[in-house]
């Protein structure tokens, strides 16, 4: 099993802004075949160096990985991504 995950740091940190993006992430979930897993979770400290959006998926194989990372619904969730992210995102994937 491959995990992948992700941390986002939006431009608007407002709890609205938030929870739409939560939303559309979490729209994933049962869409997309080789996605396993989807577990989204929103930051409750809201430090300055907190990521205010974090991303679990979980797939079978990296090949998995790969195919969900080009899949149209993937692709139309980094567009948003792109307009509402304040930098670039971090992530680590890993065998698990």
């Amino acid at each position: 099993m491959i995990t992948h995950v992700v941390f986002f740091k939006l431009k608007d940190r407002s709890p609205e802004s938030i929870q739409v993006t939560k939303q559309v992430l979490t729209n994933l979930e049962g869409k997309i075949d080789e996605l396993r897993h989807i577990e989204v979770g929103t930051d409750i400290l809201h430090q300055d160096r907190s990521y205010d959006i974090a991303l679990i998926t979980k797939f079978d194989s990296l090949d998995d990985l790969k195919a969900y990372d080009v899949h149209p619904l993937h692709e139309e969730v980094k567009k948003h991504m792109k307009t509402v992210l304040d930098g670039t995102s971090v992530c680590v994937d890993f065998e698990s």
